[in-house]
């Protein structure tokens, strides 16, 4: 699904002592709100469907109950699961689905606790280190023989799948790419030229101030937006390599190339909306479908804050070239997809499930009822996709490498209870760039060991 309100928000009090021996500064096990997981809770229980057995990616005389943990909390990707389900609910009438959605940050928050209470026979996750970081914990069911009958998934997504002991312990549905967005006729308007360099992007945040515009829509209440402008500049600066090492700490945050990232973001942000620690990503979104802001650096999903009849005006560029030794052939595509418990009370009916899921059937149906993120099979029929859709899977393809996005590409306790803050910080104080990044490394070290 897009990423919602707080899509993905982050996992505090995610991981108890018991897990794996993090060397943390503070433990995030404890706390977990009464009525967090009361919601959590009641997704796990009630459902009363016999197991079917597992195996062979789904029986196909599974029948019965599956509940369905979903994080889709926003009215456009829950309508569009919904839409999906009664499809597959259609082509299976012996398979009821039992949809438990909570919030989305909540669900986030809550996921270590859920997975070891009553988790639902199939829930909603991310690709990539999250997924592998519970399957390492031995929290989640293995899909292997589910992915025996999916064809029309790529190599790069089958990777992302994939957890460190070669198996696969996700089935992607959807995935979109982040970009620079703005309004065709805005720049029509004040005679813009998409900025092929960076150069060439301030001289263009100048004007449009100049012009009484927000150069850039900004917002970070929620902690996850600022993320994607750390991970677009250190992909330009840096590189892609670069970047996944620093996010599993192979390389220190007091590196020169990290110091070098939060001083060119320094340089643009005062053209950045003002006030955006109190500002969701939507209301920023508003900001840009209104025509107050020029620009907004955030995923495909911008494109829920525009009405039918304004959608057709919204484009976007990805952020331009910083060094032309790295290019700008890398970009953050982060993969949203469906996991299976690792005891679930109905076993074949829940594979059957994530088998539909891997399919064009699947697809079929999402690209026709979402213009706000891409399907992953790539024999899916995507000619409903809008004009916006297929020039961001052209983005997509062209890329050489493409990263899941800061809070998934490192460890959930790392992004939650460091990098939030951090990155809050410096957008309250840009100018203390070595204490920033003293501090984050400090941190680092005890959690990353």
């Amino acid at each position: 699904m897009s990423r919602p309100t707080s899509e993905a928000e982050y996992l505090a009090r995610l991981v108890p002592p018991s897990v794996a021996g993090l060397g943390r500064r503070s433990v995030l096990g404890g706390g977990l709100g009464l009525s967090a997981a009361a919601l959590l809770a009641a997704c796990g229980g009630g459902s009363t469907s016999s197991s079917t057995g597992g195996g062979g990616g789904g029986s196909s005389s599974a029948s019965g109950e599956v509940t369905f943990g979903s994080n889709a909390s926003d009215a456009v990707p829950k309508a569009t699961l919904q839409t999906v389900l009664d499809a597959f609910q259609k082509e299976n009438p012996g398979i009821t689905v039992k949809v438990n959605t909570v919030d989305h940050n909540t669900f986030q928050e809550q996921i270590n606790n859920y997975l070891q209470g009553k988790p639902d026979d199939v829930f909603t996750w991310f690709a990539g280190y999250r997924m592998r970081f519970f399957a390492a914990q031995g929290l989640i069911g293995d899909v292997s023989d589910v992915w025996g009958n999916i064809n029309g998934i790529s190599d790069p997504l089958k990777t992302a799948s994939t957890g460190d002991d070669g198996k696969q312990y996700i089935v992607p549905g959807t995935y979109y790419p982040w970009a620079v967005f703005y309004r065709k006729s805005v720049f029509s308007k004040y005679g813009y030229q998409v900025p092929k360099t960076l150069d060439e992007m301030k001289s263009l945040t100048a004007q449009m101030k100049k012009d009484s515009l927000v150069p850039i829509a900004f917002a970070d209440k929620d902690g996850w937006p600022a993320m994607g402008t750390f991970d677009v500049l250190n992909l330009r600066l840096n590189g892609y390599q670069y970047h996944i090492d620093l996010m599993a700490h192979k390389k220190p945050w007091t590196d020169p190339g990290v110091k070098k990232v939060f001083q060119t973001w320094a340089e643009l942000l005062p053209f950045h909306q003002e006030g955006s620690l109190g500002r969701t990503w939507q209301e920023a979104g508003q900001a840009l479908q209104q025509k107050k802001a020029g620009m907004y650096v955030l995923g495909l999903f911008v494109s829920q804050q525009f009405p039918k009849a304004d959608q057709e005006d919204l484009d976007f560029f990805t952020f331009p070239e910083i060094d032309s030794n790295i290019g700008a052939d890398a970009l953050d595509a982060p993969i949203d997809g469906y996991m299976l418990a690792k005891k679930p009370k109905n076993e074949g009916a829940a594979k059957k499930l994530l088998e539909y899921i891997g399919s064009p059937k699947f697809g079929d149906v999402y690209a026709g009822a979402d213009s706000t993120t891409l399907v992953a099979n790539t024999k899916a029929d995507t000619s409903p996709y809008t004009p916006l859709q297929k020039k961001a899977a052209e983005l997509v393809a062209s890329a050489k490498n493409y990263s899941q996005f800061l809070d998934r590409d490192t460890r959930p306790d790392f992004a939650s209870t460091v990098m939030i803050p951090a990155l809050q910080s410096f957008i309250k104080n840009p100018s203390d760039i070595d204490g920033l990044t003293n501090s984050i490394e400090n941190q680092a070290k005890s959690i990353f060991v």
